[in-house]
């Protein structure tokens, strides 16, 4: 090949790893289009083939969990339910249970099943506990300011309602279920390097009295 032909060459590589790299980025970008009859199938009936599990199973109709050990999911915000189940599949945040089912799951799969969990309605739950009622109030809306514990509302809303692709929803959940992921913040079981630090200062009574609270928001 002469030197006149080379510069050429060289030229239509450089052009065809451009498309190239086009084309990929532009198949990365592809937004899977959420079907909530899917996810409803999905939700309900799982896929045996995939060793998923049917969600109903554990979580209830239409995500309203009655057992008080598996959190509910209706009203939950998408973007956080999605996070948790990418965290599940890739074993960053560590369950016997979910971890086969994550992984499992396609990226198509989780958009059906956020889709058709935005349709539920939460059920509501309710505080139990009189005695601590008025504690978990405090610390949820003012934190304690000796400790260092800032109040949970600034990340979670007033209402619980928490905020979309941030925070979680909170109102409503059952206490058994966030006491025990705050106790696993507090271990580094589960890992969140802000929840750990507040959770790290916070007593027994405090984050079972914050988890009775928040069960009976709206």
């Amino acid at each position: 090949m002469n030197r006149v032909c080379l510069p050429i060459v060289k030229s239509l590589c450089i052009a065809f790893l451009a498309i190239v790299s086009v084309a990929h980025a532009s198949e990365e970008k592809k937004v899977v289009k959420a079907d909530a009859a899917k996810g409803e199938a999905l939700y309900n009936t799982g896929d045996v083939t995939r060793n998923i599990t049917a969600c109903i199973a554990c979580h209830g109709a239409a995500g309203n969990s009655s057992i008080a050990e598996n959190p509910k999911l209706s009203g939950q915000h998408g973007a956080y339910i999605h996070k948790q189940l990418v965290s599940f599949k890739t074993g960053e945040r560590k369950n016997a249970i979910m971890a086969p089912i994550a992984k499992g799951m396609t990226e198509e799969d989780m958009q059906n099943l956020i889709a058709y969990l935005a349709k539920s309605k939460p059920t509501p739950g309710a505080a139990k506990n009189k005695d601590t009622v008025e504690l978990g109030k405090k610390i949820f809306r003012g934190g304690i300011a000796e400790k260092n514990v800032p109040a949970c509302a600034a990340c979670h809303s007033a209402n619980g309602a928490g905020m979309p692709a941030q925070f979680p929803r909170l109102a409503g959940q059952h206490q058994a279920y966030t006491t025990a992921q705050l106790m696993s913040f507090r271990a580094d079981t589960r890992k969140n390097e802000q929840m750990s630090k507040i959770v790290k200062r916070m007593s027994d009574e405090e984050i079972q009295a914050v988890s009775d609270y928040v069960a009976g928001l709206k």
